[in-house]
């Protein structure tokens, strides 16, 4: 049996290593952006702008990925569930606040699914911020690109 306060000290953990990755994700993007600003600065401007925001999609859907198995493997570590399916089931599902309610955490580890969505929010946040930055970033400066 868990505690509730043991459950929330590794649900912090792992809402801070989930953080951790966002920033590395973040990181490397920005880094594969200025590496390209030449490119991305000369015309056409639209479809390298495409080409941008797909980039980001699917860093911004590893950033969520990596989260959920995060997640799912201290589901499984912690005997939380019984196979590795239920418990990428249930981070996925509690992660993205579906909450079908088809598959609960037993009592003793509840808070855990709401950390779980916590932290969910907070991935959907930033990547939020993150998608329209650096949309917003390479367009501002392929309009005021001389070239």
């Amino acid at each position: 049996m868990a505690s509730l306060f043991h459950q929330i000290w590794i649900g912090s953990v792992l809402v801070i290593i989930s953080v951790l990755v966002s920033a590395v994700v973040f990181v490397t993007l920005e880094a594969l952006v200025a590496r390209l600003h030449r490119w991305l600065m000369r015309p056409p401007h639209r479809p390298k702008l495409a080409l941008v925001l797909v980039g980001t999609v699917i860093g911004a859907l590893a950033m969520i990925t990596i989260s959920v198995w995060i997640w799912a493997l201290a589901f499984l570590w912690l005997g939380v569930f019984g196979g590795l399916e239920e418990s990428l089931y249930f981070a996925l599902e509690s992660f993205t606040t579906l909450g079908f309610g088809d598959l609960l955490a037993p009592n003793d580890w509840r808070i855990l699914g709401g950390m779980t969505a916590v932290n969910g929010f907070l991935n959907i946040g930033m990547i939020s911020a993150i998608v329209l930055e650096v949309i917003r970033y390479v367009r501002r400066n392929q309009m005021a690109s001389p070239l």
